[in-house]
């Protein structure tokens, strides 16, 4: 998904082409992602002027993200966000300015 939100829309290869140096995976791979990803409604297809298939985002990566948090937060916390802030605030190295930054945004979440 980074692939295409990045640059859309793409072809199989040149989503193939743009992953390999991180993933190595192999062009079956990318395709049979791409093709579930297009069943669950996350990309959208088209055609290219050359004939191949294109692939474009049909959803925003805000609201992937939103998504995945979300269910991680239920898979991993319970739904419960206290333990994933303990843990977060634990176990990574946080500059003060974004420690600064997340109790304005812990602030405002209570003041809602």
């Amino acid at each position: 998904m980074e692939v295409l939100w990045e640059s859309s829309p793409q072809t199989a290869a040149e989503v193939t082409k743009a992953l390999r140096p991180a993933t190595n995976w192999a062009d079956n791979t990318v395709r049979t992602l791409l093709t579930r990803l297009v069943e669950k409604g996350a990309l959208a297809t088209g055609e290219s002027a050359a004939g191949p298939r294109t692939f474009r985002p049909a959803v925003a990566r805000e609201v992937c993200v939103k998504a995945e948090g979300d269910s991680f937060l239920q898979r991993i916390f319970g739904g419960a966000a206290k333990p994933l802030l303990v843990h977060f605030a634990e176990n990574s190295k946080l500059t003060p300015e974004e420690v600064k930054e997340l109790k304005r945004l812990l602030d405002q979440s209570v003041n809602k």
